[in-house]
């Protein structure tokens, strides 16, 4: 855990879907009509209705998202953050991926979310290195909590042990260092 001024960030092994936070972020495709893993579970536990939310949509584009309600999920907004599919890193993935966790803070930050959940974007089939995703995850989290003064509690979902033990370690590794110097 991670507390930064108002804002603590946690990691947790815990499924998405259950959590009663003002937003979950999934990790769509550009479609937004469902998909596996994340995606999948999320429009299951949400119901139909989030599907025709996300028909009128027309898509999202790789790097960004859209918000929805929330419908039958304990959350009141699903957050619906494109993540890139993972090539060697030669085609902007790691920028695009930093954009999925800006613009969902934006979202949340505009729905007035004071806690908003994370899955981590991109690292199912979509094959982006764990490690990347999980340090790219955390820095753009802190780096964008200023412009989102309102959010007060970030949890990073995790969907299994290995992938808590890296979001663990990326946490403590930014307790322990010590605070830049202005140059």
């Amino acid at each position: 855990m991670l507390t930064l001024g108002y804002c603590t960030l946690e990691a947790r092994v815990v499924d998405i879907t259950t959590l009663a936070v003002d937003a979950i972020v999934n990790a769509a495709n550009t479609s937004l009509l469902g998909g596996g893993g994340v995606d999948g579970a999320i429009h299951r536990a949400a119901g139909p209705d989030l599907l025709r939310e996300c028909e009128s949509l027309g898509g999202c584009a790789t790097g960004d998202a859209k918000i929805t309600g929330g419908h039958r999920l304990k959350a009141r907004h699903a957050i619906h953050a494109v993540g890139p599919v993972w090539h060697g890193g030669g085609r902007g993935e790691t920028e695009l991926l930093a954009a999925c966790y800006r613009r969902s803070l934006e979202l949340a930050r505009d729905a007035k979310a004071k806690s908003i959940a994370f899955p981590a974007i991109s690292c199912g089939v979509y094959r982006f290195p764990a490690d990347d995703a999980v340090r790219i995850a955390v820095q753009t989290v802190i780096d964008t909590l200023p412009n989102a003064p309102a959010v007060e509690r970030v949890i990073f979902a995790c969907f299994d042990e290995a992938m808590h033990a890296r979001y663990e370690a990326e946490l403590e590794r930014r307790v322990q260092a010590p605070p830049s110097k202005p140059a």
